[in-house]
């Protein structure tokens, strides 16, 4: 029997496992991938050090010369890239989900996977639960080491909608890089793919700095840009500012992608062969 015939059965009994057993395999599979991580502790390598590179990188070269452009120095800098850090961190870290869940294809984990009597979604859902859990856990750093360079949280209940709103919108990517994981042959090829996808979006954005001196076309650009407008919303819930409008487009972002991409992600995995 070949491998697409052999998915068939099982893809069709998936719609027969009632809700509670979605969520049991999917508690279960979180589990498996959490002991997976305090087995390989190097796994988190990236979610400690990204945010504390990237925070000193920016802050103590650029922060000087961008803060005067400001009008607050480096002070002001650091009050303003760090909400931007937040939002770039929900979309670096994404990435991780779609390399590791080819290197699970090309170990032939998720083969056996498949074979289990399982629900297919499940095997997504907790990827992106744990992947989840690293983004927040490398917020947390990046929160920390923003308050040793002299960050102030102004409004802690907005520090924790920021948080949120990443969460919603990492959470939305994150079923574009399984797409990926799924359709290219290795973590190589996926990687290079979410450089190419992460590259203008984090740079031709507002995360670093403001976009008003950008060429007109670029910052046609940033206006579409989700990164510009979850970095803008977590600024103006983290600093102070308008919120509003980033909010309610961040989120019309994050449910589009989603919509098409989740279901798109779940039946490329169901039918792989």
């Amino acid at each position: 029997m070949s491998a697409a015939t052999a998915t068939a059965p099982h893809a069709a009994a998936d719609g027969r496992i009632p809700l509670r057993g979605h969520l049991r395999h999917t508690g279960a599979l979180i589990r498996r991938n959490l002991l997976w991580i305090r087995q390989d502790p190097e796994s988190m390598f990236d979610a400690i050090l990204m945010p504390v590179v990237f925070t000193l990188l920016f802050v103590y070269v650029f922060g000087g010369s961008i803060g005067q452009a400001l009008g607050g120095g480096q002070d002001g800098y650091v009050q303003y890239v760090i909400p931007g850090m937040i939002a770039m961190m929900s979309m670096t870290l994404s990435q991780g989900v779609g390399t590791g869940f080819s290197q699970d294809f090309n170990s032939g984990v998720m083969d056996r996977f498949r074979s289990l009597p399982i629900g297919r979604g499940s095997v997504l859902f907790a990827k992106i639960s744990v992947e989840l859990v690293r983004m927040l856990f490398a917020t947390a750093v990046l929160m920390i080491v923003a308050v040793l360079v002299g960050f102030h949280i102004n409004h802690w209940a907005g520090l924790f909608a920021a948080v949120g709103l990443s969460a919603v919108f990492a959470s939305s990517i994150m079923w574009v890089f399984l797409t990926l994981g799924v359709i290219l042959k290795n973590a190589q090829s996926v990687q290079a793919m979410g450089f190419l996808v992460l590259f203008p979006l984090q740079f031709g954005s507002s995360i670093f700095a403001p976009t008003n001196s950008m060429p007109g076309w670029l910052q046609a650009f940033t206006d579409y840009n989700p990164l510009s407008t979850l970095a803008d919303a977590a600024r103006g819930l983290m600093v102070g500012g308008p919120v509003a409008h980033d909010l309610w487009v961040t989120l019309g972002w994050s449910v589009a992608i989603t919509a098409v991409a989740a279901p798109y992600a779940i039946h490329k995995f169901r039918t792989k062969s």
